[in-house]
C-alpha cells in the first residue's frame, strides 16, 4: 500500500466516516470520489452511476476544475473500459489505459490519463456504479502501472462501503419521496373535505338569502355578507392546501417551462409588465425545483398584489451545479428593518423556510419607494 499501516487505517476510517455523514446521493458520490483520490494519492478520480440508456445518470469527478469539466463536453457513454467495469463487473488495473485495445479516445480538453485503476460498485449482483482512479502520484518506470495490487485491494474495500453508503442514500431519498406522496394524499383529502364543507355552507346561505330578498332585505343583506365571508374562507383554505402540492406541470414540463408559462399568464392578467428570462438551468432535484417555483409564486403574488409595481422581472440562471432565482419589482418596497412585522404578511417566513428546506438560502433587498428584490439560491444535486 502507498500509505503506512497507521496512516492507511486512519485514512480509510476518515473516508468511511465521511461517507456515512451524507444522505443526499450527490453528496455521497462526491465524498466517495474525493476520498478515493486522497486515499490512493491519484491525480484524478471519477464515479459514474449508469442509466438504462447506455449513458450515466450521474458522473462525478475529482481533480478536474469546473472550467476543464465544462470544456470536456457531454457525459461519457458506457463504452470501452467503463463498459467492462459495468457489464463484466471486473476490476481494471492498467499500466497505460491508452494502449488498451478497448480504449476509444477522449475529447481534446480531456486530461491525459495513463495508469488506471477501476472497480465496479456492487449491491449484491447489481452493479450500481463504476469507480476509477488515474495517474498515481509516484515515480514509475515507463509502461509500469503505478497502482499496485494493494491499492486495488484498498479500493475494493472502499467500493464495498461506497455501495452501502450509496444504497442508503437512495433509500433515504426514496423514503422522502414516499413521505411527500403520502403528505400530498393527505392534503388532497383535507382539501376535499374542508372546501366541500365550506361550499355546502355557502350554497345553503345563498339559498337563504335568495328567499329573503323580497320580504326581509336587511336579513338578506346579512346572509349575503355571510356568503362573501364563506367564499373568502374557502378560497384561503384552497390556496393553503394547493400550495403544498407539486403541480403536474413541474413534473411534465420542468421548472423553466413551468415558470415561463405561469409568468405569461400573469403578464396578460395584470396591468404590470411581468417578464421572465432563463439562463442555462439544468434539471435540479425535485425538492429544489418545487421550492424555487413556490418562492417565485409567492414573490410574484406580493409584487402584483401589494407593491403597486409597474414592472416585475423574474430571472432563473445557472450558478455552479445549482441555480439562482431573482424576482425584482419597481414597486413601493418596504423597510427591511421591520421585516419581522412585515414578514408574515408578505410570506417571507414561508419563503425562507422553503429555501432552507431545499438546502438553499433566501435574501431580501428592499427600501421604501425603491422596489424589492428577492433572491433564492440552491446548490443543485
Amino acid at each position: 500500500m502507498s500509505h503506512g499501516p497507521r496512516s492507511g487505517l486512519a485514512a480509510v476510517s476518515s473516508a468511511l466516516l465521511a461517507m456515512s455523514r451524507h444522505l443526499e446521493v450527490r453528496d455521497v458520490l462526491k465524498t466517495i470520489v474525493a476520498s478515493a483520490r486522497e486515499l490512493l494519492d491519484a491525480q484524478y478520480a471519477a464515479l459514474g452511476v449508469p442509466d438504462d440508456h447506455g449513458g450515466f445518470a450521474q458522473f462525478v469527478v475529482d481533480g478536474v476544475s469546473g472550467e476543464q469539466w465544462k470544456a470536456i463536453g457531454p457525459l461519457p457513454r458506457q463504452h470501452g473500459i467503463l463498459a467492462a467495469m459495468l457489464h463484466e463487473a471486473t476490476p481494471q488495473r492498467l499500466g497505460d489505459v491508452r494502449k488498451d485495445p478497448r480504449f476509444g479516445g477522449w475529447p481534446s480538453a480531456h486530461p491525459d490519463l495513463v495508469d488506471f485503476l477501476g472497480l465496479p460498485i456492487r449491491d449484491g449482483d447489481e452493479v450500481i456504479g463504476a469507480l476509477f482512479l488515474a495517474n498515481k502520484n509516484c515515480p514509475k518506470p515507463q509502461g509500469t502501472c503505478g497502482f499496485t495490487a494493494d491499492d486495488e485491494e484498498l479500493l475494493g474495500i472502499l467500493a464495498q462501503h461506497a455501495a452501502i453508503a450509496l444504497t442508503n442514500a437512495r433509500l433515504y431519498e426514496r423514503s422522502r419521496e414516499l413521505t411527500i406522496a403520502e403528505e400530498r394524499s393527505r392534503l388532497a383529502h383535507e382539501l376535499h373535505d374542508a372546501v366541500s364543507q365550506k361550499l355546502f355552507s355557502l350554497r345553503l346561505t345563498a339559498q337563504a338569502a335568495a328567499t329573503l330578498v323580497d320580504r326581509d332585505p336587511a336579513r338578506a343583506k346579512g346572509e349575503l355578507q355571510q356568503v362573501a365571508a364563506l367564499a373568502a374562507e374557502a378560497a384561503d383554505e384552497l390556496r393553503a392546501a394547493v400550495v403544498e402540492l407539486r403541480p403536474a406541470a413541474l413534473d411534465e414540463d420542468g421548472l423553466v417551462a413551468t415558470l415561463r408559462t405561469q409568468i405569461q399568464v400573469l403578464d396578460r392578467a395584470h396591468t404590470a409588465r411581468v417578464t421572465f428570462t432563463g439562463h442555462g438551468v439544468k434539471a435540479l432535484p425535485a425538492a429544489q425545483e418545487e421550492a424555487l417555483l413556490r418562492v417565485a409564486q409567492e414573490a410574484l403574488h406580493n409584487a402584483l398584489r401589494h407593491s403597486a409595481a409597474d414592472h416585475v422581472d423574474v430571472t432563473l440562471q445557472r450558478r455552479g451545479a445549482g441555480a439562482v432565482l431573482r424576482v425584482t419589482d419597481d414597486g413601493s418596497g418596504f423597510d427591511t428593518r421591520t421585516v419581522r412585522r412585515a414578514g408574515r404578511h408578505l410570506g417571507l417566513v414561508s419563503m425562507r423556510d422553503r429555501a432552507s428546506g431545499a438546502g438553499g438560502r433566501l435574501t431580501v433587498q428592499s427600501a421604501p419607494g425603491k422596489g424589492t428584490t428577492i433572491e433564492m439560491e440552491v446548490p443543485g444535486g
